[in-house]
């Protein structure tokens, strides 16, 4: 309880206890815990409560398989987990998931801020990416991932821009993202 007094109210809090008292779960509530938990209790329903008070206080929380989805597109397509464009399109594409805008300005706002997460320079950061993409081109599983998205949108000889690559998947991803929820 002395924490709850001292947390500030727009502060969410969720109470986890051994405690089955009504009296104890009022005082938490009343004291500003969003949700009072009952030890045992399962992961799923911790990360469910997770998950809900965060986006209750405005942050927005990403698919927690978004990651898995990614390199499974990866595999797919053949991009190897080994070359360093493989992290900087990884992280590009959560980028224009979470801020769809930044696909506007590539060259001023994505390279640059992955170069930063990853200590690199932003012209690295294209090459790398472009490379990535080169690679799964050249190793013909364009049709795996025309596949992925339900239509034909490249051929061996029409590979995409950087820019098109990291926009299609981020909008794909985007949108399964909604329809989950």
């Amino acid at each position: 309880y002395g924490v709850l007094e001292r947390l500030p109210s727009t502060q969410r809090t969720i109470v986890m206890s051994a405690l089955s008292a009504s009296s104890f779960i009022s005082k938490a509530i009343d004291l500003g815990a969003r949700y009072y938990m009952m030890k045992p209790f399962r992961f799923e329903q911790l990360d469910a409560r997770i998950t809900e008070t965060m986006r209750e206080s405005g942050v927005r929380v990403r698919n927690k398989s978004l990651e898995e989805k990614i390199t499974n597109i990866f595999i797919t397509v053949g991009i190897p987990a080994h070359i360093k464009g493989y992290q900087f399109l990884r992280e590009a594409i959560k980028m224009a998931i979470d801020n769809p805008d930044v696909i506007n300005s590539i060259t001023k706002r994505l390279y640059p801020e992955v170069a930063r997460r990853f200590d690199t320079s932003p012209s690295k950061v294209e090459r790398a990416i472009r490379h990535a993409i080169e690679v799964a081109w050249s190793r013909g599983r364009i049709d795996t991932l025309n596949k992925a998205f339900g239509c034909r949108v490249a051929t061996k000889e029409d590979k995409p821009t950087n820019g098109e690559f990291i926009a299609m998947l981020a909008d794909k991803l985007s949108l399964e993202q909604r329809s989950a929820s």
